[in-house]
């Protein structure tokens, strides 16, 4: 049950009212209980930011780290104990803004966890400032007659890195969300999946859609499933979220690699 999983006496939650992140971490939670794990064998881990507060809630094992470093103390809790079923939550901020380092190493090794990146377009958290993902010409606290940047398409950018499994979703389509999770947790390597999550306290308001259901509209209106885009031109998917499974490949990955080093090694010795 996800009531097994759910700090219930932590509620009612943090968040924003018309935030995404209660719709996540419910995906989240469904999805884990399917698997029958015990909770000791699981861990969340998560950085700084909105989406970081996420292991307030959760029963399992947890561990809140610094910002842009979450992929960091994932690699190390992962390759420390192999058994571990580690789940790396993480914002825009923390993912690819400050994190994106971290993240293209991870995609690189195809370190066997699932990294859930939400991305609400700014820094929510910390005033609505832009972030790497915020969209062209949008107003943001540190943009307010337009952003000028083009912002990162990060799973295109983890693909590239070899990221194995690669997928966006978003709050609006909780169907095809939970699908998406279920498939990155039975993977084996890295699975990450982006959700498009925009923040309704700063990012909305800031433009023109001061209500969670105008949100919501936005995203169904700006949302392309991958197979529509193949024929679509770049100049009409300007602005769009493209979603759906963007790779879903098998090779090795990091900690069966490094095992398959220590067990020659150890037979060389004996």
């Amino acid at each position: 049950m996800l009531q097994d999983y759910l700090l219930e006496e932590n509620l009612p939650h943090f968040w924003c009212a018309g935030c995404g992140s209660g719709i996540v971490l419910q995906s989240l939670l469904r999805n884990i209980d399917k698997q029958g794990w015990k909770r000791e064998d699981t861990v969340v881990v998560t950085g700084i930011g909105c989406w970081g507060k996420a292991d307030d809630y959760i029963k399992t094992n947890t561990f809140h780290g610094t910002h842009g470093r979450a992929l960091a103390f994932s690699t190390g809790i992962k390759l420390a104990n192999p058994d571990l079923h580690v789940f790396t939550l993480m914002g825009d901020g923390d993912g690819i803004t400050i994190g994106g380092n971290h993240l293209i190493h991870a995609a690189r090794r195809n370190i066997d966890l699932v990294a859930i990146m939400v991305n609400n377009l700014n820094y929510g958290m910390t005033g609505g400032q832009y972030s790497g993902t915020t969209p062209r010409d949008a107003i943001t606290k540190t943009s307010p007659y337009g952003h000028i940047e083009t912002g990162f398409d990060v799973c295109r950018v983890v693909q590239a890195a070899g990221g194995s499994f690669v997928a966006r979703g978003t709050v609006y389509d909780v169907v095809q969300l939970n699908k998406l999770i279920e498939q990155a947790i039975a993977h084996k390597g890295f699975s990450f999946v982006e959700v498009i999550s925009p923040c309704p306290t700063h990012f909305g308001r800031s433009n023109h859609m001061a209500a969670a259901v105008e949100m919501m509209r936005w995203i169904k209106e700006q949302t392309v499933p991958l197979a529509r885009a193949a024929s679509m031109s770049p100049q009409e998917l300007e602005g769009k979220f493209v979603t759906g499974v963007f790779e879903n490949s098998q090779r090795e990955d990091y900690s069966t690699a490094y095992q398959r080093v220590v067990d020659r090694l150890k037979g060389e010795a004996g």
